[in-house]
């Protein structure tokens, strides 16, 4: 089949890496000068949005493609994850808002755009709290916590915002599933996530001493948003742990960094299984290859003789060019127990 993808950074090239071996061919849709997709597939302008009768089926990297999937709906392509599914994760408050209304726990919320419905937000939801742009907020970008009233002063712009209560967690988790067409669901372990300055820095899978009952919590709240959503393809979603509860945080149409540790350290990766789902193939395993941990590389250029030279190292340079801030590439440590991935980590942090 020929797929199309929107967008060409990381995760469309990953998407291409796990396909084309199972005979797919891969389009990619990206308006920069050099995507680094275009080592797995062909590019093509993304906007205007270009020929698509030669499509099997269209999916997406990032959720800002509506213009790109009415388009390709008019033209016929079947497009998975359907609209509904980025119509609901890209506006904060439409994502709290379901949330909502499927019963899954999420920090209590306000919208404001004035500064008076900001003020009467703080005083009902007390500080600290949380600050959000509605849209188009990513690896904490248009996030800003107020710890005081002092804070919040002239905030307030007329932007469409969110204000949260914030959730005092003791650690950050996610969990990624794919759903195909007939409604099966594959649940991949729940992970562990360590941020910093709103990036991810490093996944831990499976999340370490993680109560079963935790893990079936989980796969019930992300799986009640995938048949709402009648999903099809990668899901992923973001949590909180408060004690012994789960709270989402957000969810993400698509695969996600938090599932890139699934190429070496699954039976399936989160890529192949989301192209297994829109090809209508059969849903690989997610079970995990014993104790796994991912790096992201973060504007920096390192040595990958150094990195391979570990045990259990699996390096992945993504063809950008580095920048401050940018995310380059991952590293992937695999490891028969948590012990001896935990003393390869520390090889690793020494490396980079």
């Amino acid at each position: 089949m020929k797929i199309g993808v929107l967008g060409g950074g990381q995760l469309g090239r990953m998407l291409g890496l796990a396909g084309v071996p199972l005979g797919h061919e891969f389009v990619f849709f990206d308006d920069g000068d050099a995507p680094c997709t275009a080592a797995v597939g062909e590019v093509r302008r993304l906007g205007p949005l270009g020929e698509l009768g030669d499509l099997d089926v269209l999916t997406y990297e990032f959720e800002n493609v509506f213009a790109a999937v009415d388009a390709a709906a008019r033209s016929g392509v079947t497009v998975a994850p359907a609209r509904r599914a980025i119509e609901v994760s890209s506006d904060r408050l439409s994502e709290k808002d379901f949330f909502t209304s499927l019963r899954i726990p999420t920090a209590r919320y306000r919208p404001f755009s004035t500064q008076a419905e900001l003020e009467q937000a703080a005083e009902e939801l007390g500080f600290p709290c949380v600050a959000k742009t509605r849209r188009f907020g990513y690896d904490g970008k248009g996030q800003r916590v107020l710890e005081k009233p002092e804070d919040a002063e002239g905030l307030a712009d007329g932007t469409e915002m969110l204000l949260e209560a914030f959730v005092p967690f003791g650690r950050e988790l996610s969990i990624v599933c794919t759903r195909a067409a007939d409604g099966q669901k594959a649940f991949y372990p729940v992970v562990q996530n360590m941020h910093s300055a709103g990036i991810l820095r490093t996944t831990i899978a499976p999340a370490p001493d993680l109560a079963a009952e935790l893990q079936t919590h989980a796969e019930g709240m992300i799986g009640a948003i995938a048949d709402e959503l009648g999903y099809l393809g990668t899901l992923a979603l973001e949590l909180f742990q408060l004690n012994d509860e789960l709270m989402a945080n957000e969810m993400a149409p698509r695969v996600h960094n938090t599932g890139h540790w699934t190429i070496e350290g699954a039976e399936t990766s989160q890529f192949e299984n989301h192209v297994r789902a829109i090809t209508g193939l059969p849903l690989g395993s997610t079970a995990a290859r014993g104790a796994c941990a991912m790096v992201n590389l973060i504007g920096v250029d390192p040595n990958p003789k150094r990195i391979l030279a570990i045990d259990g190292a699996h390096y992945h340079w993504y063809g950008k060019e580095v920048r401050p801030g940018r995310k380059v590439g991952h590293v992937t440590l695999v490891a028969e127990d948590s012990e001896t991935l935990g003393r390869r980590m520390a090889e690793l942090s020494a490396v980079i």
